[in-house]
């Protein structure tokens, strides 16, 4: 599944260290860390009737990283919303927006792997589209990668990194099989998640997902799982195997750019009856309700603003 282009993203303005400029004209200096090694931390926010949900834990899973990575300079929850609101306004958005924020150790003063070269502060990127939730209602195709997810002692799922190689490698094994994404598993062949989205089955009436072992922190996961504590829904985070998947009754995707996807076939194998279970329906219409009842204001209705 290829994402289409939104013509009203033609002439976007992204923010880059506070600085305003056309998506054409945007650039970071070659010196950067995320052009030297991948050096950066990245979220994926989502704009709802002008409130970011879950705005506080995305910026504490980015400050975990970047504090984790040993960056000396963070910015401020507060300078990071004030950023997010500038771009907002620039790009005259209020509803159905994804947001990429990036920090990055900054620019060093040569080029080399040493955090030391690293003398001019962090750089932060903001760059908001208009972008509904990118999978759509017809159920998702998966296959199996063949490319294992790292675990702690290799590099920890817990640093939100700009380094997607894994996952890059996983979707070019997705597309080259006609799927939509890739299953990932971790060394011991239990489920991680997916190259893009962590993973939900059902089975026996109980919602299961993977623990964090070989994936990352994830806010969408973890509003799913508040949701089923809340409503008393079944629930457990343990090993799966693959076998378990191919067998659930359903399966589904959690992810900030996809929110609640439904999985249709795994490997050819074909989920349950075909068709969106009530598990899948009724946590996606809870998760609903609670974005358009919660979240962080960061820019009011154009019509208050005049």
């Amino acid at each position: 599944m290829l994402q289409k282009f939104y013509e009203q993203n033609r002439n976007l303005i992204v923010n880059i260290n506070g600085k305003l400029i056309h998506r054409d004209q945007a650039g970071v200096s070659p010196f950067d860390s995320a052009v030297q090694g991948g050096d950066a931390v990245w979220e994926g926010l989502r704009l709802y009737q002008g409130r970011i949900f879950k705005l506080t834990e995305h910026l504490a899973r980015l400050r975990s990283s970047a504090k984790a990575l040993a960056f000396t300079e963070i910015p401020t929850d507060a300078e990071i919303i004030e950023e997010i609101t500038r771009t907002l306004k620039a790009n005259e958005m209020f509803d159905e927006v994804h947001l990429r924020l990036t920090l990055t150790r900054g620019v060093k003063y040569t080029s080399g792997m040493d955090p030391r070269l690293n003398q001019m502060g962090p750089t932060l990127i903001i760059l908001a589209e208009h972008k509904p939730p990118i999978y759509g209602t017809a159920g998702l195709k998966l296959i199996t990668s063949s490319i294992r997810r790292f675990p702690p002692d290799c590099l920890d799922p817990k640093i939100h990194h700009n380094n997607l190689l894994q996952s890059i490698l996983a979707k070019i094994e997705a597309n080259n099989a006609g799927a939509d994404d890739a299953l990932m598993l971790d060394q011991r062949g239990f489920v991680a998640e997916t190259n893009a989205t962590h993973v939900f089955i059902v089975h026996g009436g109980c919602l299961l997902t993977s623990r964090l072992v070989a994936c990352p922190e994830g806010i969408t996961r973890d509003a799913v799982l508040e949701l089923c504590r809340t409503h008393g829904i079944r629930h457990e985070e343990r090993d799966i195997s693959l076998t378990e998947v191919y067998r659930a009754d359903e399966v589904f995707c959690t992810g900030t750019m996809g929110e609640l996807a439904w999985v249709m076939a795994v490997d050819g194998r074909l989920i349950g009856d075909g068709h969106r279970g009530p598990f899948t329906k009724r946590l996606s219409d809870l998760f609903g309700e609670l974005t358009r009842t919660s979240g962080t204001v960061v820019i009011p209705p154009f019509s208050a603003q005049i």
